[in-house]
């Protein structure tokens, strides 16, 4: 079939249903990465751009946890998610929270500093050479008749809607939760009733820092990380969160499936190179119609 000049081959219904299956798997891994972006942009309402130098770190910690203790990425969640927690508090603490005083133009500023330093870091210490993890069950998976998906997809998935379920039942039935909840909607009103604000911020960026972690731990036996990981989520992640709407857990699950579907079938239709126009086609449609997106609301 010919639009516009180009060739749009026919599939059957068998292939396209593969590949929005296999769409909503690539769309769990871009959400499960948006989550700890957009919960530091409900609370502290700026847009972290350490965010991919923080994932790319992450997946660095997972893969030495590997290498040198032969622990299994999802098991080295249990190491690397407390840590990354502290590393986040502290990092907001006495580094962003120090530096900045509280102007959000300053802490973005701050972020893109952070996410230079760590990336050049990174190059430094671990070369630009690409290092991955070998699992015994990378290629082991389940039929699902119209496409065949390895146990690293299935397990990304039900991370990512276990991940999102977790949050929100941390935010509405923890104290810790409603006192985040109440910093992000009024932080001046929260100080009046005795909730320590700066505490607040480095445990929600700390959250989001261990969000991340959980992203690394379930990219980690299908991806490859070196020093420019980052970059290759962190940029749909932008998207997700702005499609699915600023500060929504739900919108950034929804977009993250949006986002992995459009990118399947774009590559099934068009091709490898020109399949990533349809993530920003949709994106520019979506916004045109509902500037908040899909589940944010005015402010």
């Amino acid at each position: 079939m010919d639009i516009l000049g180009l060739q749009i081959p026919l599939y059957s219904w068998e292939t396209v249903l593969g590949s929005a299956i296999s769409g909503v798997f690539l769309g769990s891994i871009y959400a499960l990465v948006a989550l700890g972006l957009t919960l530091i942009y409900g609370v502290l309402h700026i847009i972290n751009f350490a965010h991919g130098a923080l994932l790319m770190l992450a997946m660095y910690a997972v893969f030495f946890v590997w290498h040198f203790w032969g622990i299994d990425p999802y098991a080295a969640m249990l190491i690397v998610v407390p840590g990354a927690f502290a590393f986040g508090y502290a990092l907001q603490r006495y580094v962003i929270g120090k530096t900045s005083h509280g102007r959000d133009e300053i802490i973005l500023l701050v972020t893109l500093g952070i996410a230079i330093v760590i990336e050049n870091a990174a190059l430094f210490f671990f070369s630009a050479d690409e290092r991955s993890v070998q699992v015994p069950y990378d290629l082991d998976g389940i039929d699902l008749g119209v496409t065949f998906a390895v146990y690293p997809e299935l397990f990304a998935l039900g991370g990512s809607l276990a991940v999102t379920l977790g949050l929100w039942l941390f935010m509405t039935r923890t104290d810790t939760g409603r006192a985040i909840r109440g910093v992000a909607k009024e932080r001046q009103g929260a100080r009046l009733v005795g909730i320590n604000v700066d505490h607040v911020f480095a445990i929600t960026f700390g959250l989001g820092t261990a969000l991340v972690a959980v992203a690394a731990s379930l990219l980690a036996p299908t991806y490859t990380v070196h020093p420019q990981t980052g970059y290759l989520f962190v940029l749909i992640a932008f998207t997700v969160v702005v499609l699915g709407g600023m500060g929504s857990f739900v919108g950034a699950l929804a977009g993250g499936f949006i986002i992995g579907i459009t990118e399947q079938l774009g590559r099934l239709y068009l091709g490898e190179s020109l399949g990533l126009i349809t993530i920003s086609a949709i994106f520019i449609m979506i916004l045109l119609f509902r500037p908040t997106g899909l589940f944010g609301h005015k402010t």
